[in-house]
């Protein structure tokens, strides 16, 4: 087992807040000194069934654990997925049926095994306990936190403050208590989560001093910002790369990223030390170009292995040779509010992007044949069609009018 110094080291790397970090060193001395594991961490609700890039930041936090000879504990959250995290949400979450969480979580688990060590996880659903609550464990619960101390939560208060009308529904103030139920249960060390979740994190360091439990300590990582250097990664917003996303998919989705982005995903998303990173990053140093080829290869060996990823690479360069795609690609930025269901008309968007003064002038160059979309550069044929816009997608009118587009 490494020292202390140099665990800590590796933890504090990406990492955003450690609280008390005092609490962690104790922790880690005590573990050293008596070759005991410390117990960490992580939920995750089966909302959806793709894990994308976002996820894996505490997920490749939580491998670190298991590498470093700590018990990694993932919490199947099937019955916190029924009540919908507020975290960093502006509005409630639309409620999932038992058995919607059910099929997602058996999805969710195999994706998750190709980041950590699934076969030394200690995987368990929080249905497991809430599931066996009567009405009176409940209101105990609910009696280990006022009202005053869930209405200094960030998420809620600036719900109120924007728009009072807009409901907050008292299940939703359940959510931190059962994530916080969670630590109790499991006897938790150490907890991870995004930036967001340090309310619930916090209150599950009260319930477990209210059990009699020594308090874990809360690791909380940066959000993941998503394809368009602004938003966070999600699914609904277009703008992630999914884990289970094809070797090529994976490559060229990051190659698309902005120049801007690249410190931050070398740094959550690959294992390369501050040095390297720095002299990556550092357009005197390596063309960014060059540096997003590094960033995207080793992204892809992560999930399929260095063969693949150079095959990846090797493929994109090739697309863009075959259908003469000039190297660096100038971005223009699109409302997604100008989207229906993911969708617009191709006249409106080759004028959006600068490539036609007007819908007519937009016609007429399709009718001629020189508008194509995406890397492969598909042919536009009819000027009624409406077309799915995704970011990073590439548009073009003719050899020389080529743009990303940025959806913002």
């Amino acid at each position: 087992m490494k020292t202390v110094e140099e665990q800590l080291a590796l933890i504090r790397r990406g990492v955003e807040q450690i609280t008390p970090e005092t609490e962690l060193r104790k922790k880690l001395e005590r573990s050293v000194a008596t070759g005991k594991p410390l117990r960490v961490k992580y939920g995750i609700d089966p909302t959806g069934i793709d894990v994308h890039l976002g996820h894996t930041v505490p997920l490749r936090k939580l491998r670190l654990f298991q590498e470093l000879g700590h018990q990694a504990v993932l919490i199947i959250g099937n019955y916190t997925a029924l009540v919908g995290d507020p975290s960093g949400r502006d509005q409630t979450r639309a409620r999932l049926t038992p058995e919607k969480v059910e099929q997602n979580a058996v999805d969710y688990l195999k994706q998750i095994s190709r980041i950590i060590d699934i076969t030394k996880t200690e995987v368990t659903y929080n249905g497991t306990w809430f599931s066996k609550m009567s009405f009176l464990d409940v209101l105990s619960l609910t009696s280990k936190i006022t009202v005053q101390r869930m209405l200094e939560r960030d998420d809620f208060t600036k719900r109120f403050k924007a728009d009072p009308s807009i409901p907050i529904y008292l299940h939703e103030c359940l959510y931190p208590l059962m994530q916080g139920h969670d630590s109790v249960e499991i006897k938790a060390d150490v907890e991870l989560g995004g930036s967001e979740q340090l309310f619930n994190l916090m209150v599950g360091r009260k319930l477990q001093e209210d059990a009699g439990q020594e308090p874990q300590i809360c690791v909380t990582l940066p959000i993941l910002r998503g394809l368009d250097g602004q938003r966070r990664m999600g699914k609904s917003l277009g703008n992630y790369v999914g884990v289970g996303d094809t070797p090529n998919d994976m490559f060229g989705k990051t190659m698309s990223i902005p120049d801007t982005l690249m410190c931050e995903w070398f740094e959550l998303l690959t294992d390369r030390s501050a040095e390297e990173i720095a002299i990556l990053t550092d357009p005197t140093q390596t063309h960014p170009r060059a540096a997003k080829e590094v960033l995207g290869k080793d992204i892809v060996t992560f999930y399929y292995g260095a063969e693949a990823a150079d095959a990846a690479a090797q493929e994109f360069t090739e697309i863009f040779k075959r259908n003469q795609l000039p190297q660096d690609i100038p971005e223009v930025q699109v409302s997604a509010a100008e989207l229906a269901d993911g969708q617009l008309w191709i006249c409106k968007l080759l004028v959006l992007l600068g490539l036609a003064t007007s819908n007519k002038e937009a016609g007429r160059a399709i009718a001629a044949g020189s508008v194509t979309f995406g890397a492969e550069r598909e042919k536009v044929t009819d000027a009624k069609a409406n077309i799915t816009v995704t970011d990073g997608m590439i548009v073009s009118n003719g050899k020389r009018k080529v743009v990303r587009v940025r959806l913002v």
